[in-house]
């Protein structure tokens, strides 16, 4: 698989500034160093006003902006070549049209010119991951025109695992990309350049819980570190 993504354009849609490292960090790492793909990612929300009662975004302005500074520093560890970011509500995007989101997605893919998508997990317990997942979903509809042949959902700490144990929905990955220290370390650099996000451990997000996500699912294929996903379509 990861032969197949060489000199690739890759878009990875996320709602919230730190997805996209948590996600798949070390595997983009990866292959932009190593297989020469080109990235662009979408953040769509701004990530930080659902910490208040009520969505005051004046109130937020000075956190705001830090968040924006903390995006280009954490990209900067990984290598990403470009991005958009977008100011969706925080865990309200289901109080947005679906398709507003929809349209967002269209314009950038239709910018980008990808002919890969990764996204979150459309089961996870965030209703912006689900939501973006939809958004994703539809905005690449497999039509005669459709750039995107392939679609890959990742997990991300703290939003896929918490999910109830009695739902169907569970993140079961079919498919595995192996990183190497120097990827994972890229990762949780990035991570950590964003202020408002980062935790200690045993938070899902901490640099030790990402490196034992790493190792975990290494093992599970045979290899020190590993990052998971679904492959969700890959037309040939």
């Amino acid at each position: 698989m990861l032969e197949s993504l060489r000199n690739k354009k890759i878009m990875i849609v996320v709602a919230h500034p730190d997805d996209e490292l948590l996600g798949l960090g070390a595997t983009l790492h990866k292959l932009i160093l190593d297989y020469q793909v080109k990235t662009h990612v979408v953040i769509l929300g701004e990530g930080i006003t659902s910490r208040s009662d009520d969505r005051d975004v004046e109130k937020w302005q000075k956190e705001l902006l830090t968040h924006r500074e903390n995006i280009k520093n954490a990209h900067e560890s990984i290598g990403f070549h470009s991005s958009s970011v977008f100011d969706f509500p925080d865990n309200r995007f289901d109080t947005v049209a679906l398709l507003d989101i929809i349209k967002v997605i269209e314009k950038e893919k239709d910018s980008f010119l990808p002919d890969v998508i990764f996204t979150h997990h459309g089961g996870d317990v965030n209703i912006d991951h689900q939501r973006t997942f939809e958004a994703v979903i539809t905005a690449c509809r497999p039509l005669e025109d459709e750039r995107v042949k392939t679609i890959i959902t990742f997990e991300t700490p703290s939003g896929t695992e918490w999910r109830s144990p009695t739902d169907p929905r569970h993140f079961l990955p079919n498919l595995f990309f192996s990183v190497s220290e120097k990827n994972l370390n890229a990762k949780i650099e990035g991570m950590e350049s964003y202020e408002f996000e980062r935790r200690t451990y045993p938070h899902p997000r901490s640099p030790e819980a990402l490196k034992i996500q790493a190792q975990r699912w290494g093992v599970i294929i045979g290899t020190r570190f590993a990052e998971a996903f679904c492959l969700v379509r890959s037309i040939n």
